[in-house]
């Protein structure tokens, strides 16, 4: 274990003494809440480096990004820099570690049954959108190169596959059928048609923060800044609203799509439409289902390789995840004609 107070040190902030609070709600980073006399200040991440490995790049998108992302109504985030002005520091065990400021008095939900908070998210994903519609997606650099591209998944899904153990590939039969069933409809998503945006890229309800009186404040967690189509953002966001379930639910009869959650996104969402294009309207309803299926097969995929990517508590948690999704992908497609329906009443 790495020493914090030293990390923290070689930031540009007062001097105090300072509390460090394990944040476990991700996957990936080692999160810290940094308070000072009783209050939160900072939050201060080691970024994983054997998922992102181009931590430069990461860097540059949020050099380039962040400081557009502010306004009225988008409270900003901001990189903490260094002594020596860098936007963060690699220690001698080669670890990278970066220092954001926190928005006081904000809060996150993993789920929700509150059609507020569910038109708040749409709302303030919708301004993130428009803040950055005319900013050029191609200055981005790939931080994560096709990670949403579902051909790339397959092929890591069908390798993964080939070198598993045998009663690892028994336990997930199910996980794998549906991904047979399924893997055409999705590559025939015809992504390269739509136009390249800005997107976050990982818009789960838990990546946006609330005012103590329900308020959609900005968006965090933002590594995966890179080019891609609001298909992603839009999908990524469904499933973890339109679902109250948790997303590694082990009980499949608890996953649902519940319609006055997505009709108050796409409400919100509504207030900020004026950047969509007619040809992203057409493929809206099935990102629903591209991206849960898409954090399916990856979990699925991790699974059958022994639990590389993902932390996990236990050791089929993978594979509760990679069923949990695919169980509201399969929502998804029950209710493409009313998600249409709903987009086109809303958002047209």
């Amino acid at each position: 274990m790495e020493d914090l107070n030293k990390i923290l040190g070689q930031f540009k902030i007062p001097k105090s003494k300072y509390k460090f609070d394990v944040i476990s709600n991700g996957f990936i980073n080692d999160t810290y809440m940094v308070s000072a006399n009783g209050a939160p200040e900072y939050i201060l991440q080691r970024i994983n480096n054997d998922v992102f490995t181009n931590v430069d790049s990461l860097i540059h998108n949020l050099d380039l990004v962040l400081p557009l992302l502010k306004g009225k109504h988008y409270q900003s985030v901001t990189l903490v820099k260094t002594a020596l002005g860098k936007s963060f520091i690699k220690t001698e065990s080669n670890h990278v570690w970066r220092l954001m400021t926190f928005i006081k008095n904000s809060l996150t939900f993993n789920t929700t049954t509150n059609p507020e908070i569910a038109f708040e998210a749409g709302k303030i994903i919708g301004l993130f959108h428009t803040i950055l519609n005319n900013f050029d997606a191609e200055l981005l650099e790939d931080t994560l190169p096709d990670f949403h591209n579902v051909s790339f998944r397959y092929q890591q899904f069908k390798e993964a596959l080939v070198n598993a153990k045998l009663d690892t590939i028994k336990n997930s039969q199910k996980a794998i059928d549906f991904v047979n069933t399924h893997i055409k409809t999705l590559l025939h998503i015809k992504v390269d048609d739509l136009p390249v945006r800005v997107c976050h890229n990982d818009t789960k309800l838990n990546n946006i923060l609330f005012s103590k009186s329900n308020k959609a404040l900005c968006l965090i967690d933002l590594d995966t800044i890179m080019k891609g189509t609001f298909l992603y953002d839009f999908g990524d966001a469904v499933r973890t609203i339109a679902n109250t379930a948790a997303e590694d639910e082990k009980d499949l009869s608890k996953i649902n799509f519940t319609n006055a959650l997505f009709e108050s996104f796409v409400e919100g969402l509504s207030k900020h439409k004026d950047f969509f294009n007619p040809k992203e309207l057409e493929y809206l309803s099935l990102g629903v289902v591209l991206l849960p299926f898409l954090h399916g097969i990856r979990a699925l995929t991790d699974y059958l390789e022994n639990n590389k990517y993902y932390k996990v508590s236990y050791e089929n948690q993978n594979l509760d995840r990679c069923l949990s999704l695919f169980t509201f992908a399969q929502l998804a497609l029950d209710n493409q004609d009313y998600m249409k329906s709903i987009i086109l009443n809303k958002l047209v």
